[in-house]
């Protein structure tokens, strides 16, 4: 593997101690998200720290010097990364070389660093920082509630987080992976706007049980997908909801509590349905959130998940939480071609398994609609957890993937992620091959996990959300035929070429659900880095030789682009999320925004 510094630095900044893991005793709340705030923005070169530092090699390690203007500069500690950043931020953290003041929360860092900035983005470094104050309120919270968490989970469905099965344990560890932070956005935990009882009410990290909220809608004003018959058995009437006079005439359209209030009203205005649509003073179905808090389980039937928009933002100001027509018929769209994909790949037959999502409503506004997802039966006996909560600390202190592998693969967890990576990457890459590329997030893939009649250890994959893939349409053509699916709304999903799909397979699949876990696991000493690494380059090369070597295909570019190339692309996402508007991005999608990081699959001599 390449190194993860540049030959010039020194040994004391190969080994220094920005090295430890966030867990570190001793360590503060804030100053754990500060080293995150700063991994970010240096990995993102917000106000140049890459490209305008010069290297500082002190007996500590090594520094980045940002020239800061009458001569000052400002020094930030760093050591080898290598994830997505050649360097990460370590203690003591930012610096004024003029006198050694140490900037030691993110306000002032924020403060100095957007003083920096151009005067345009200023602001997005202001909204920044309250992205931060949010994000660390939130944190505290959940170090006051750990314990608490705890003892409801086990509660409720026992000491073991192994033994929950089922799509009902499956919100448990939504529970787990709620309070684990994003491998990349360094905020990720924090609720845009929402209060201590407003997070115990409705987020999932506490695991809560409430009623939705309903309005009933002119039936000519609500577009449903597959007609009003199509809706679930658990869809109220009005007069379920106290409006008989108006079941002949209307439908029900559920609302987060969240959002009703001025969210609500606002909508219902810009929507030309005020005064024609009632908002229902009576609480109906009871349903627990999922870890995208907008999703939400119906308690009596976790099979069935219900997606309604919030008047909020997550992973930064500008990716907020609404559903506009287009998600919702692009979704269905994806997941048919995925059925496609499958019907010509019958090795994925009952491997990748996916949610329904073909039954939607829509009343014309982008908090006015609801997406019904359907889970497939016969999970009850098997676990099915997220991969995002797979490094969630679960009782004991352990990592879930932990108790995973110790009911499933004889306690090795490598063996775990060894199995996993075998089927995720034949999976996406067998996609690649087809002109697919997905969005399949840590949040949108889960991992059911059962034994088969032998008692030998099954492995599967559970998808949702395919509402933003990448597709070269003339690819999937191709290989699945003039007819296949390609009805998206969204012009930006259909490409011309490979360099979208090769962006979001590497930064979707690679960085954040194949390399993160090789760096996590590595983090928390369940083997070496370099090991762990070794096992993703085999397994993804594995896969990318099965697509064959001709030039110019589909294997050829995977092994170019990604396993050979020098750099690989990562997102960017604080700055096309909050710190930048997209003009000054000109980023068409503030979610596949890049810029470039070291490709840690890379091997040369001496690297492990």
């Amino acid at each position: 593997m390449t190194t993860t510094a540049p030959a010039a630095a020194p040994a004391a900044a190969q080994a220094g101690p920005a090295q430890a893991g966030p867990a570190d005793a001793g360590r503060t709340t804030e100053a754990e998200l500060l080293l995150r705030v700063l991994g970010a923005l240096l990995r993102e070169d917000a106000v140049g720290l890459r490209t305008r530092t010069t290297p500082v090699d002190r007996a500590d390690g090594r520094w980045l010097r940002l020239p800061a203007g009458d001569g000052d500069a400002l020094l930030l500690p760093v050591a080898p990364d290598g994830y997505q950043g050649v360097y990460g931020a370590r203690l003591p953290l930012l610096a004024w070389e003029s006198d050694g003041r140490r900037l030691t929360t993110h306000d002032e860092v924020l403060e100095a660093l957007g003083a920096l900035a151009d005067p345009a983005d200023r602001a997005g470094f202001e909204a920044f920082a309250e992205e931060c104050r949010q994000t660390l309120a939130t944190m505290r919270l959940h170090d006051r509630t750990r314990d608490e968490a705890a003892a409801g989970l086990a509660a409720a469905h026992g000491a073991d987080p192994a033994d929950w099965t089922g799509l009902a344990g499956g919100l448990a560890h939504d529970t787990l992976a709620a309070r684990l932070d994003h491998p990349v956005y360094p905020t990720a935990r924090g609720r845009s706007g929402l209060d201590e009882t407003q997070l115990r009410a409705y987020a999932p990290e506490f695991h809560p049980t409430f009623a939705l909220r309903w309005i009933v809608v002119p039936q000519r004003d609500l577009a449903v997908a597959g007609g009003p018959a199509a809706l679930p058995d658990a869809w109220p009437t009005p007069a379920a909801l106290g409006l008989p006079a108006l079941g002949g005439s209307h439908l029900a359209l559920p609302v987060h509590p969240l959002t009703v209030g001025a969210p609500l009203r606002g909508a219902l205005s810009a929507a030309g349905l005020a005064g024609r649509a009632v908002l229902a003073e009576r609480p109906y179905l009871d349903v627990v959130p999922t870890l995208s808090m907008r999703t939400v389980a119906v308690s009596a039937d976790p099979t069935l998940h219900i997606k309604v928009p919030m008047a909020t933002s997550t992973l930064g100001l500008r990716n907020r939480r609404i559903i506009r027509p287009g998600f919702l018929a692009d979704g269905v769209a994806g997941q048919r071609l995925l059925e496609a994909v499958i019907a010509r790949e019958p090795r994925f037959q009952g491997v990748i398994l996916h949610a329904d999502e073909t039954v939607h409503a829509h009343a014309g506004h982008e908090l006015l609609a609801a997406l019904c997802r359907r889970y497939p039966a016969g999970l009850d006996a098997a676990v099915v957890t997220p991969l995002a909560a797979l490094l969630a600390e679960a009782s004991g202190g352990r990592l879930l993937i932990d108790h995973l592998a110790d009911r499933f693969y004889g306690g090795d967890p490598i063996a775990l992620l060894d199995a996993y990576l075998r089927l995720l990457f034949d999976w996406q890459t067998t996609l690649f091959g087809h002109g697919i590329a997905l969005e399949s997030h840590q949040q949108n893939i889960s991992l059911v996990l059962d034994h088969g009649p032998a008692g030998d250890t099954r492995m599967r994959l559970l998808l949702k959300d395919d509402d933003s893939p990448r597709v070269h349409p003339a690819r999937v053509r191709a290989s699945l035929g003039a007819d296949a699916p390609l009805g998206f709304d969204d012009a930006r999903i259909l490409c011309e070429d490979d360099r979208p799909l090769t962006d979001m397979f590497t930064t979707i699949t690679l960085h954040l659900c194949a390399g993160s876990y090789a760096f996590g696991l590595a983090r928390h000493g369940r083997a070496g880095a370099g090991a762990l690494l070794d096992l993703v380059r085999d397994r993804l090369a594995e896969a990318v030789d099965r697509l064959g070597t001709v030039a110019g295909g589909p294997g050829a570019t995977l092994r170019e682009r990604v396993l050979d190339a020098p750099e690989l692309p990562v997102k960017a996402m604080v700055s096309a999320g909050t710190l930048l508007s997209k003009e000054r991005t000109g980023a068409a999608d503030i979610n596949k925004h890049y810029t470039t990081g070291p490709n840690y699959l890379l091997r040369t001599e001496g690297s492990r």
